[in-house]
């Protein structure tokens, strides 16, 4: 039992320097990605999506899959917020991803996951699903603009 858990303790403080290089290595990242990331941290309104453009981007609900059935996005698929970096071999790099929650918060931070992790293509929809029903939709730049929606 001794020699397992000196052998234990070897390889946990010969791994130290490695997690100290990881460390630095992410701390160094974080900073490039706060130096340069606009403003809104890639965000954006409802009221700012053509209602065309949804057809054109991957549409993430990031919300567990019970509130997904419920109701989504109409062409959304579901990936857990947790899951974005499991499942990040899904998400295009080369076209437009839109990841939303119910408000917002935890689309943000799987939106920030993938956006440090190299996807320059993620918005995260401000508000979240609860916002983009409340402005209308599919319908929500229509209705900003003041025009009555097509249907």
């Amino acid at each position: 039992m001794k020699y397992l858990i000196c052998t234990c303790l070897a390889l946990l403080c010969t791994s130290f320097p490695a997690l100290a290089d990881d460390k630095a290595q992410l701390m160094d990242e974080l900073s490039g990605y706060l130096e340069f990331v606009d403003y809104g941290g890639g965000t954006i309104f409802a009221e700012q999506i053509p209602k065309g453009e949804y057809a054109k981007m991957m549409v993430i609900d990031a919300r567990d899959a019970a509130q997904y059935a419920k109701e989504h996005i109409p062409g959304a698929v579901n990936i857990e917020w947790r899951q974005v970096l499991a499942k990040s071999g899904d998400i295009p790099k080369n076209k437009p991803v839109l990841i939303y929650c119910n408000t917002g918060s935890l689309s943000a931070q799987a939106g920030f996951a993938l956006r440090v992790s190299g996807w320059e293509n993620v918005k995260i929809l401000q508000g979240g699903f609860a916002e983009w029903k409340a402005k209308g939709g599919l319908d929500a730049n229509i209705k900003a603009m003041g025009a009555s929606p097509k249907h």
